[in-house]
């Protein structure tokens, strides 16, 4: 039986997470989907230029796995940028450590931690809020994981 997979940390939600070349229809397109420990084993180690081991103690993880996981996510880009696929961002078994909150009317977005009730928007006042994290289906997950 195998064991069960371990969740990875991922320090906030993506504020983008779909992607595809310019001038092409995305209806019409292979995809690629990139999960969210992908994504934060790109952004760790290509993006912060963090070295395997450090990485992997950010997401809580061994170095190994850390290797397969930035192998997996290397691969994935090449195809995404070589092949003009669209690239999804979805997917994982991941919590998150903090959120971010982007307002559909100003376009702000802004760091937030789980347990704040922000209602409005600091920068234009509206309530139009979106929970990345709630978009991926996270939140209440990711608030209970850091009580552990």
């Amino acid at each position: 039986m195998a064991r069960p997979k371990k969740n990875r940390l991922v320090e906030s939600p993506p504020s983008n997470c779909s992607f595809k070349p310019v001038g092409t229809p995305a209806s019409g397109l292979e995809q690629v989907n990139l999960s969210l420990d992908e994504y934060e084993a790109i952004r760790l180690a290509d993006y912060l230029s963090l070295g395997h081991a450090e990485a992997a103690e950010e997401m809580e993880i061994s170095r190994s796995t850390f290797t397969r996981l930035i192998e997996r996510a290397r691969k994935k880009m090449a195809e995404f940028l070589i092949e003009g696929r669209l690239l999804q961002i979805e997917g994982g078994n991941i919590h998150f450590k903090g959120n971010r909150i982007q307002c559909s009317d100003c376009g702000h977005l802004f760091e937030a931690n789980f347990n704040s009730a922000l209602k409005e928007c600091p920068i234009c006042g509206s309530d139009k809020l979106i929970d990345l994290a709630g978009s991926f289906g996270h939140g209440r997950c990711c608030r209970n994981h850091k009580k552990r």
